[in-house]
């Protein structure tokens, strides 16, 4: 007797849609609630799946900014582009960006995309002069763009612009070269080992700054990918991306490992980043890792990187180099000797355990619930929010 197929259980998918009804509802009771309960929509944009959809960040989006959408900047007049001196970069930018544009768009409609995009970024340049445009600006405004249109889009981006992306938009790239420096004190923090590799590799962290100035929206082509990292990033503290790159190049240890131990074969692999991630882990564990080791304990580490890079601190480098006409060898050797000095300083220490990072690993377990962190996450991001005056509009 012939054998007959089961039929096929489909209760995973019935329970997956399940949950998104049930998340979808939540979030609208949130912003239904008066005053408007922004610390609930952030935890749903935290948590599994995000916002789960472009009509729900629509609606949630300016909430976790605080943008009124009821009052826009009006629509920019002709003048906009005239004598402004950003307009050729950000043209040059612009044109290059077709990849930001979902597949299959018809060219009339992405080239008009394309000047609104130009239009909300020099408006909100126009409007906030202390501002000042870096290549990868872009890559964010489209994603706002993409989802709640152009002039959302500008006044959201406005906002972010002055807050999370602040840094990024200084005169000089000094800000964002700190805040890079957080990637390896929580790398070390994690992985020593990987850690100790990439400092001997000489890699740097620069394989990480179009991670960083751009949410990964340069270097993501899934667009589902690249929102629900919006999600994350919107209802978080301004730090959370570097955490996020730390956890990619976490995830990625034991090919880091494998490479030769040299800065052109790191630096080359880490540059690659995969598209197919396991994004909801990651993030959830980006949220675990923020809450075990928090900006605050990693601060002193991610200055005294800063200052190791200052001209003061390597004018002694200089004037060996200067002397032997070798500044590349000096260097090397410098950091060959010092990296020798830290090595014996860990064999004396080796008894000694690294209480901290064990103390908060057994108290967070070695992976927390992602409700545990969400909170605490969202904890962090409204009290760094001063600013923001989470509550319904006037």
């Amino acid at each position: 007797m012939a054998l007959r197929r089961p039929p096929p259980n489909d209760h995973g998918r019935r329970d997956c849609d399940s949950k998104k009804r049930r998340k979808e509802a939540e979030i609208y009771q949130a912003l239904n609630r008066e005053p408007i309960d922004v610390a609930a929509l952030r935890r749903m944009a935290i948590s599994e799946g995000g916002l789960l959809m472009d009509e729900i960040r629509c609606k949630v989006w300016p909430k976790l900014l605080n943008v009124n959408t009821e009052d826009l900047p009006p629509p920019p007049g002709k003048e906009l582009r005239e004598d402004n001196k950003d307009y050729q970069q950000v043209l040059l930018d612009v044109r290059r960006s077709l990849r930001r544009f979902p597949p299959g768009m018809p060219d009339e409609q992405r080239e008009g995309l394309q000047e609104e995009l130009i239009d909300s970024i020099l408006q909100v340049l126009q409007r906030n002069p202390q501002l000042h445009y870096y290549q990868g600006y872009h890559d964010i405004v489209v994603t706002f763009l993409l989802v709640v249109g152009e002039r959302p889009a500008t006044a959201l981006v406005e906002k972010l612009s002055t807050h999370h992306l602040r840094d990024f938009m200084d005169p000089t790239m000094d800000n964002t070269k700190h805040i890079l420096n957080y990637l390896m004190p929580i790398i070390d923090q994690v992985n020593p080992e990987l850690h100790d590799f990439m400092q001997r590799a000489e890699v740097g962290t620069i394989f990480a700054l179009s991670w960083l100035i751009t949410w990964f929206g340069h270097v993501l082509s899934d667009f589902r990918h690249v929102v629900r990292l919006y999600d994350f990033f919107l209802a978080c503290h301004p730090l959370m991306p570097i955490y996020f790159a730390a956890v990619i190049v976490l995830y990625r240890a034991p090919e880091v490992l494998a490479c030769e131990c040299d800065m052109a074969s790191v630096h080359h692999f880490l540059s690659q980043i995969p598209q197919d991630l396991p994004y909801e882990t990651l993030i959830s564990r980006a949220g675990d890792l923020f809450v075990q080791f928090p900006p605050s304990e990693l601060a002193r580490e991610a200055a005294q990187q800063q200052a190791e890079r200052t001209a003061a601190s390597t004018f002694k480098d200089f004037e060996l180099a200067s002397a032997q006409q070798r500044p590349d060898t000096v260097l090397r050797q410098r950091f060959r000797e010092r990296l020798r000095a830290e090595e014996r300083a860990k064999a004396l220490l080796a008894t000694k355990p690294r209480t901290n990072r064990f103390v908060k690993l057994a108290v967070m377990g070695l992976t927390v619930a992602l409700g545990a962190a969400a909170l605490a996450v969202v904890k962090s991001a409204l009290e760094w929010a001063p600013k923001f005056e989470l509550q319904i509009f006037p």
